[in-house]
């Protein structure tokens, strides 16, 4: 694709995809027309950058489709003080995202080669205040905590005590939640050092990330 073309697929894909899915924050939006999000594919999927649809990364792994990360990131309502904890880096574009709205972004990635490929991408797009971290997300990051913002890359059974342990009061973390065939996509905030209050925004499904405790169906 020539850059008219590139341009013209980007601004549909907001139009298109993004905007009809009730992201409407001009932060957000202005954010994902000058973010390239191109730049963070595997180069033999650079085609399909702009459709709703996951792209596959190695390892089995995949990157969202464009309007649940729009979604995600709205949500998630990242102030320009915010420390972010980011679970599941992927090719490194939802950090960039996070990145460019907060002060500082933690993003950790379970593969070795992906969290490589994401901080290629995140040098290349010259974003400086995001550390990728190859680690395994569900013990999230105790020694940074507390955090203003958590952001689940994947979809989760449910989300651990653990790492709402280390939101800030006030914090609030974004998490898709539940099991196929629907899933809620959920905003919990920290209220008090015990008190959390968790609100159901849209559904959708979303890969599982890994290692995440799936509760038993039936208890005893």
């Amino acid at each position: 694709m020539n850059l008219q073309n590139v341009e013209q697929a980007r601004f549909n894909m907001i139009e298109q995809q993004i905007r009809p899915w009730n992201v409407s924050d001009p932060a957000v939006l202005d954010l994902l027309s000058s973010m390239k999000r191109e730049d963070f594919v595997p180069l033999a999927q650079k085609s399909l950058a702009f459709v709703d649809m996951a792209i596959a990364l190695p390892a089995g792994q995949s990157m969202l489709p464009p309007r649940v990360q729009a979604r995600l990131l709205q949500d998630a309502a990242v102030q320009p003080t915010d420390k972010v904890l980011e679970i599941g880096t992927g090719s490194g574009y939802m950090a960039a995202l996070l990145a460019r709205l907060a002060q500082r972004v933690i993003s950790l990635e379970i593969n070795p080669e992906i969290a490589d490929m994401a901080r290629a991408n995140l040098q290349r797009a010259g974003i400086h205040n995001v550390e990728v971290r190859q680690a395994d997300g569900a013990q999230g990051a105790t020694a940074d905590a507390p955090f203003d913002v958590i952001v689940l890359g994947g979809s989760v059974a449910e989300v651990p005590q653990a790492l709402l342990a280390q939101l800030k009061i006030g914090g609030r973390l974004v998490a898709i939640v539940g099991d196929e065939p629907i899933m809620h996509a959920q905003v919990i905030t920290r209220s008090s050092e015990t008190n959390f209050t968790s609100v159901e925004k849209w559904d959708d499904n979303a890969p599982r990330l890994q290692n995440f405790a799936h509760p038993d169906t039936f208890k005893f």
